[in-house]
């Protein structure tokens, strides 16, 4: 079954172009010209992608992102900003606010429906995207040193980080929920894993409980990293439940490796018994 999308878009122009172009690929969407009855349409019906301009009337797009991840049911319902905005740190300002996207207006018809499909689950498409543009740039890819699990219910989490960590030596499996999770973690050898904390299916902290549980997974190291759950509180409850770190994204992909290398490094003095702690 396709995916089922809701646009909330109160220019009608932008809203009939991305509806023609979504329905041109065998999608139905749903419709909603302001905030607030986005809002509603999003509480009646399950949807498996949002798209929500920033400037609506009434209720604007940061309201709608609040709300929406806020609500323990549609917390993980990935949802992309479509917007005008342009200004130097207004990407970071949208994702900062619970958009786990961005596409900017005026939209590229050409390549708009794959950036759509980028958020979707491949048996949720009509067709495969384009590979996403890597982050970061290698030579020549080494042979991979660690196998890190990446644990994320949005696919386009789980393709950027293969585009950051392998091209750096880094064997990459995936899963995309805490039960996924638990049972890769469990049928194979990994090294570090890295989980978003808003989940279908059981949250992170759920996640990391059931692994520190295990004592074959428990020594391995635990990164959360997350766009939703962004106060110290937040991070005071991950590392509490014994997370090696808590990131918040967006975050720079050199930053990303420095923390997983340094988790990394700290494991193995641990195993070694050089730990400064002990």
């Amino acid at each position: 079954m396709l995916a089922r999308i809701l646009i909330i878009e109160d220019n009608p122009a932008n809203l009939e172009l991305m509806s023609y172009l979504l329905g041109a690929f065998g999608y139905s969407p749903r419709t909603a010209i302001d905030g607030g009855e986005g809002l509603r349409a999003a509480s009646s019906e399950a949807f498996d992608l949002i798209i929500c301009d920033i400037h609506l009337p009434h209720t604007d797009g940061y309201e709608v992102a609040r709300r929406l991840k806020a609500d323990p049911v549609r917390r993980t319902v990935p949802l992309i900003a479509v917007t005008a905005l342009a200004m130097v740190g207004d990407r970071d300002r949208v994702l900062a606010a619970g958009f786990d996207g961005y596409i900017a207006k005026p939209i590229d018809p050409e390549t708009f429906v794959r950036q759509v499909e980028a958020f979707l689950w491949p048996n949720k498409r009509t067709h495969a995207p384009a590979p996403p543009v890597p982050v970061v740039v290698s030579s020549a890819r080494a042979a991979p040193r660690y196998t890190v699990l990446v644990v994320d219910n949005l696919p386009v989490n789980l393709d950027l980080a293969r585009c950051i960590l392998e091209p750096h030596g880094y064997r990459v499996v995936t899963a995309g929920d805490a039960e996924e999770g638990l049972a890769a973690a469990r049928a194979q050898a990994c090294d570090l894993v890295l989980s978003d904390v808003c989940m279908a299916g059981g949250t992170g902290y759920d996640f990391i409980k059931l692994v520190k549980a295990d004592p074959r997974l428990a020594p391995i190291p635990f990164v959360f990293i997350t766009s939703t759950m962004l106060n110290e509180a937040d991070r005071a409850i991950g590392l509490g439940l014994g997370a090696a770190r808590y990131l918040f994204r967006p975050i720079e992909p050199d930053a990303l490796l420095v923390e997983i290398e340094s988790c990394l490094a700290e494991a193995e003095r641990f195993a070694r018994g050089n730990d400064s702690d002990r």
